[in-house]
């Protein structure tokens, strides 16, 4: 009762302007932002008593508010975007997991050369030869492979003092030496860019004549491997379907709301074909029109903004997310359009059908043991979980590796690493150096803390953590855990911080495979990060010995070769492409 009264009051000075509110629990976190053309309204709707589903269980959690006024709808959304970034809600997890797409990046100046791209913000007015996105990271690898080969690009970096391989081999035209004939450079970028842009007759034809050559030459392998290139080409060519015949960029967006989820298909038409599709499905936590906006807010500010954007009706926010972006939305009433619109609707519901019976086992198995790991250890509302664990060679390379989980699902762009200041044999200290660097930083940077800390080891490193923690006066605040392993090294048991008591989990069950997922994420997350040091280590200590090879030149050959057996694999010309030929050849010697 006194918990409404606080917030009733709190509603009476809420103003009927445009802003951003954060919701926040009885810790002080924030756990879910959302902006509203009327706060008012907004907050207002949330304590009504008719709120059901996900909405229900984060207003449960609910123990007070704060928000920011804005001028205007256009602002509201970009503090939403800023803030969720800034503090991780657990209820913004639609936000959380969506990476951008990689394109293929065609650079004609200085020198012609296609790689491959990912771009936080791809505007239309960045002015880039950009073609995609491609959800399948693969298939632009691939295409940029197979251009390379049969385009002769610039495909180093910088410019060499002499021609390389590539040249002698027709796959370059020799930038840093030759002068190029400016004719043939511009057929050869427009057989590439009218390929991008989906006419494939140009490469199969070019492919073909490389078959037949390689052929005539005795040269099967080479012709094999051309052969299943072209099969590929001819693969894309049939997906890549002809919807509109007007050649202009779209996306075409759908959803389908059910459940108190909505699942959105977003399909990308690039010069009249339809490429790829992109889903995903969401928890309903505010109104349709809010998710929906606030989904598509965050979408486009990492990823391409096409000439136009076709919707299946318009929503609350519309106009504020075409402002916000200067992009173009239109709700076609008939026609061809209208029909992409509706089939983006029906890939919607046909995702959502076929994704939901996959998402209630993936719940069962992770959020559901997260519920009953929070039940087990009397801890309320059980969210974020942060593992810790160490890894040294001997005493030397010491590091630490910090996994987290949200709501039972691995949050991977919040992992840190962490290169010990001293390279001891002390697990102790070593876990005091991590987690005092760890929770300090989270104070003074105000970021959200842990509910639990899990650490992979006995009482030692239990005690190690809860020492700083009660330094930093975290104690109450954080419990911390440790999971213990047999002579076999699998997970055996949960030693409680608190009791020092052994929990003993049923090896078949639910939570017993989300422990030992979890330890077995910070376990192959550390030692990942242990091998890159040591390997990196290795390679200095090694490179100390030969004259002439500084900071500087161990940096360039790191970054090349990145371990002692790739460069003895290295010949002295390809040492010679970083040092003087002199230090490559003692280098070489060294090696051997």
């Amino acid at each position: 009762m006194i918990y409404m009264d606080k917030i009733k009051e709190l509603l009476k000075v809420v103003p009927h302007l445009p802003g951003s509110y954060q919701m926040k629990n009885d810790k002080g976190v924030i756990i879910y932002v959302g902006k509203a053309k009327d706060l008012n309204k907004r907050l207002h709707s949330y304590f009504n008593g008719r709120v059901t589903g996900k909405t229900k269980i984060m207003v449960s959690e609910v123990d007070t508010f704060e928000y920011i006024v804005t001028n205007s709808e256009v602002e509201a959304f970009l503090t939403e975007i800023n803030l969720i970034k800034h503090y991780d809600p657990k209820y913004n997890i639609l936000l959380r997991d969506d990476k951008t797409y990689p394109y293929i990046e065609y650079i004609s100046k200085p020198y012609p050369k296609l790689k491959v791209s990912r771009y936080l913000n791809v505007k239309k007015s960045d002015k880039k030869f950009l073609f995609g996105p491609y959800p399948n990271a693969y298939a632009a690898r691939r295409i940029v492979r197979l251009l390379n080969r049969l385009y002769p690009f610039k495909k180093c970096d910088g410019m060499p003092n002499k021609v390389c391989l590539y040249y002698h081999i027709g796959e370059c035209l020799g930038y840093c030496q030759k002068n190029i004939d400016a004719e043939k450079l511009g057929k050869m970028e427009d057989e590439v860019l009218s390929f991008l842009k989906g006419n494939t007759s140009l490469v199969i034809n070019r492919i073909n004549e490389k078959i037949k050559s390689a052929s005539d030459s005795l040269n099967y392998e080479l012709a094999k491997e051309l052969k299943d290139e072209l099969e590929y080409v001819n693969i894309i060519s049939e997906k890549q379907i002809i919807v509109l015949n007007d050649y202009i960029n779209r996306d075409i967006i759908g959803y389908y709301l059910t459940n108190n989820q909505i699942a959105i298909n977003i399909l990308f038409v690039r010069n009249g074909k339809l490429l790829e599709s992109h889903n995903k499905i969401i928890d309903l936590v505010s109104n349709l029109d809010d998710e929906l906006s606030s989904y598509l807010a965050y979408f486009y500010k990492n990823h391409e903004i096409p000439k136009e954007i076709l919707v299946y009706k318009s929503f609350d926010g519309l106009e504020a997310l075409e402002n916000l972006y200067n992009m173009k939305i239109f709700v076609p009433e008939k026609g061809k359009k209208r029909e992409l619109v509706s089939l983006a609707c029906n890939n919607a519901k046909e995702y959502f059908e076929r994704e939901s019976k996959l998402v209630d086992k993936v719940n069962k198995r992770t959020k559901y043991a997260n519920e009953e790991l929070g039940k087990l250890l009397k801890i309320k509302n059980l969210s974020r979980i942060e593992l810790f664990d160490n890894a040294h060679l001997f005493g030397t390379f010491t590091v630490s590796g910090m996994v987290v989980f949200i709501d039972g699902e691995p949050c991977k762009n919040a992992y840190r690493k962490y290169k010990s200041t001293e390279n001891v044999n002390d697990d102790y200290h070593v876990m005091q150096e991590v987690i005092y660097r760890r929770y300090y930083h989270a104070l003074v940077d105000g970021e959200n803390l842990a509910d639990l800390i899990l650490v992979d080891g006995g009482l030692s490193q239990i005690n190690a953590a809860k020492e700083i923690l009660n330094n930093l006066n975290l104690n109450d605040k954080i419990k911390v855990c440790g999971l213990k392993k047999d002579k076999y090294h699998k997970t055996n048991a949960l030693i409680d911080g608190d009791t020092l008591d052994e929990i003993l989990i049923e090896k078949n069950s639910d939570l017993f495979n989300f422990l030992t997922y979890m330890q077995d994420e910070v376990h192959r997350f550390t030692i990942t990060y242990h091998r890159q040091i040591r390997s990196k280590g290795l390679i200095n200590s090694f490179l100390d010995d030969i004259p002439g090879i500084g900071e500087k030149r161990k940096k360039l050959l790191l970054k090349k070769f990145g371990s002692v057996s790739k460069m003895k694999d290295a010949t002295i010309e390809e040492l010679s492409d970083i040092l003087p030929e002199e230090i490559s050849k003692a280098l070489f010697e060294k090696l051997h």
